[in-house]
């Protein structure tokens, strides 16, 4: 994985749900759209000094997958038996030992930037990933496939700012709502395809703002939403 990887990925969501790309480079991408999603700080190696990325930065001392593998190789994991006399020399050799991991992928391949990722493939900024793929600026998803600034949700597909929902697919900026598809803009829905801007709705095709459209005049509509949000 590397940022050319990661931002072809992020041109195809935009086919996937726009049928059209974007001129943005990958900092423009974050700005816009995942500059609210909890993603992995940048930091620097207690050991080497090298960049690393972990989940949270609220600890003294950090250490990267590669380098704990190395370190335990070499020296392995436990140490020599030491008589320890008080409470300040407990917490002395707590602190000496105590690194917190970053970088972890676990049966993962083509990660970069990211922690906590798990039997994923092609990741890039993200954590707390599981049985995904081709995600980019995400945060706790489960089997989804091609994702941009989407966070806590399952089984998603080429979908955009998709949170907390299920079953969501080409579609952009979807909260907390299931079997989602087609559709922009949608807030505790079920069951909808080509809808944009509702609320509280469930198994409808071709509403806006929970208005019961034709199709040529929500597809003209959409085409103006398509441009307006491209046109960041």
């Amino acid at each position: 994985m590397n940022d050319p990887k990661a931002l072809e990925i992020v041109m195809q969501i935009f086919q996937f749900i726009f049928q059209e790309g974007v001129h943005k480079d990958l900092n423009e991408i974050y700005e816009f759209f995942a500059f609210d999603v909890k993603l992995p700080y940048f930091i620097h190696s207690s050991i080497t000094g090298k960049e690393t990325w972990a989940y949270s930065k609220n600890f003294e001392k950090y250490i990267t997958m590669d380098e704990l593998q190395e370190r335990e190789t070499e020296f392995g994991s436990v140490l020599p038996h030491q008589t320890i006399h008080s409470l300040d020399e407990l917490f002395t050799l707590w602190k000496k030992i105590n690194y917190v991991t970053t970088e972890r992928a676990y049966d993962s391949e083509n990660v970069l930037k990211s922690d906590l990722i798990y039997r994923s493939f092609n990741v890039y900024h993200s954590t707390n990933i599981s049985d995904s793929k081709n995600i980019v600026f995400c945060n706790g998803l489960t089997e989804c496939e091609y994702l941009l600034a989407s966070s806590r949700s399952y089984r998603c597909m080429s979908s955009i700012r998709c949170d907390d929902s299920v079953d969501v697919t080409s579609s952009y900026a979807v909260i907390c709502s299931n079997k989602i598809s087609n559709s922009f803009f949608i807030q505790d829905c079920a069951n909808l395809n080509d809808c944009m801007f509702c609320s509280h709705i469930s198994n409808q095709r071709y509403c806006i703002c929970n208005m019961q459209m034709e199709k040529e005049e929500y597809e003209m509509i959409r085409k103006a939403v398509v441009s307006w949000l491209l046109s960041f």
